[in-house]
């Protein structure tokens, strides 16, 4: 783990980001306390459409029943 202050990491920033995508932690701090971490962010899987195509009933569009739409009042 590597600890950055704010000052540093602002005028190093692009190179932060290539050595945490290279799987180093880095740490940014204020004052030499710990703040956040600069972290890869997971690929996330691309919705496709059609996906629930068939599995949705008619039922889905019923209006919801008393108890659940007061649920939601609160």
């Amino acid at each position: 783990m590597t600890t950055f202050n704010i000052h540093e990491a602002k005028t190093q920033f692009s190179r932060l980001v290539e050595r945490a995508l290279a799987g180093e932690e880095i740490v940014i701090a204020k004052a030499g306390k710990p703040l956040v971490r600069l972290a890869v962010v997971e690929e996330r899987r691309r919705r496709e459409p059609g996906l629930a195509k068939g599995r949705l009933t008619d039922a889905f569009f019923e209006p919801l029943p008393e108890d659940e739409l007061r649920a939601w009042e609160r």
